[in-house]
């Protein structure tokens, strides 16, 4: 008898989640089927987009069932097989996150490639965390030669990783937001940001006036509200936001008043792409290849909080909605 560990959401939450909201069981696996595998997780990632998936709204992806397994990105190996092609010992890429032990055709897992990068990077720096960066600024924001770059959010999971490849894309500087002394000294001595501020220490709109005399070029959003406004505030003609997230809004209740200068899109030719990565597929061999390359030599470097034990995905979920976190917020599975 083979058991799994899983998390379900059990209430949708208003407001903030707690930790009401979800629940730990237990569920014993089936006997593999033909052509599947199983998988024990080694990680598993807990994100921000998951926040949206706890309504029950229409959206890119489908809203959580309740009383059911949450699912997200996770890697682990094969630990059992019925598949010609998944054999025991195989490190996969997959969404079955939120448990520990995971059962599903073999076709639904991803093998990764043989590297001596820990598989956790392969849910950020390496994964979808990092592909958004990318994809975000070589196509949404269509970032050139000398632009100057403003990243929100900058500590986290997205952001960290945005700065250092918006250098390699040809940025000539490059801003960023935090929300900590300690975030902030790390964007500058660890990440490569040119300058960086705290959010927290006087209105937005002021400090990146400071922080970018001569305007911003390119404006990677992933909190929205304030940023967003401040951006709009300080971009050059011809600018291009490329719009991520928007985590500044995600547990708000009540209508969120809009950016009260708008007008800059039409008198100075901005452009506001929203996007979603999985729009930019296309680009996936071209920026695993790049990437791997530069982590394995240092060129980009990554930071992830770890929290220990599948039971604690939901608080290391609710700490990285409140910020706790630098870098990719991860679960280890024990």
């Amino acid at each position: 008898m083979t058991l799994s560990t899983q998390i379900q959401l059990v209430t949708r939450p208003v407001g903030a989640p707690i930790g009401d909201d979800f629940a730990t069981v237990e569920v014993e696996l089936p006997d593999l089927g033909p052509g599947e595998v199983r998988v024990r997780n080694e990680f598993v990632s807990v994100d921000p987009y998951m926040r949206g998936r706890m309504n029950d709204t229409k959206s890119y992806v489908p809203p959580f069932g309740l009383g059911e397994v949450m699912t997200g990105g996770a890697v682990g190996r094969v630990v059992e097989s019925n598949s010609d092609t998944l054999a025991v010992g195989t490190a996969v890429l997959h969404n079955f996150g939120w448990r520990d032990v995971a059962q599903a055709p073999a076709e639904q897992f991803s093998p990764l490639p043989d590297t001596e990068l820990p598989l956790s990077v392969f849910l950020g720096a390496a994964g979808m965390t990092g592909l958004t960066a990318y994809a975000g600024l070589k196509r949404a924001a269509a970032l050139a030669e000398g632009d100057v770059v403003f990243i929100s959010g900058a500590a986290g999971a997205v952001g960290s990783i945005a700065g250092q490849l918006a250098r390699e894309l040809g940025a000539s500087r490059v801003i960023g937001s935090a929300g900590s002394a300690e975030k902030v000294a790390m964007l500058t001595e660890k990440f490569g940001y040119d300058e960086a501020f705290n959010y927290k220490d006087a209105p937005v709109r002021e400090q990146l006036r400071a922080a970018a005399p001569d305007g911003i070029d390119v404006y990677f959003d992933n909190v929205g509200g304030d940023h967003l406004e401040a951006a709009l505030d300080r971009m050059n003609t011809g600018g291009r936001a490329a719009l991520c997230g928007a985590i500044s809004q995600y547990n708000n209740t009540e209508r969120t008043p809009g950016p009260d200068n708008m007008s800059n899109i039409v008198t100075r030719s901005l452009k506001l792409q929203g996007f979603i990565v999985g729009q930019y597929q296309d680009l996936q061999a071209e920026f695993t290849e790049r990437m791997t390359t530069w982590l394995a030599d240092g060129t980009v470097v990554f930071d992830e909080t770890v929290v220990d034990g599948i039971e604690n995905a939901a608080g290391a979920f609710l700490d990285m909605m409140a910020g706790a976190n630098t870098g990719k917020m991860l679960v280890r599975v024990r």
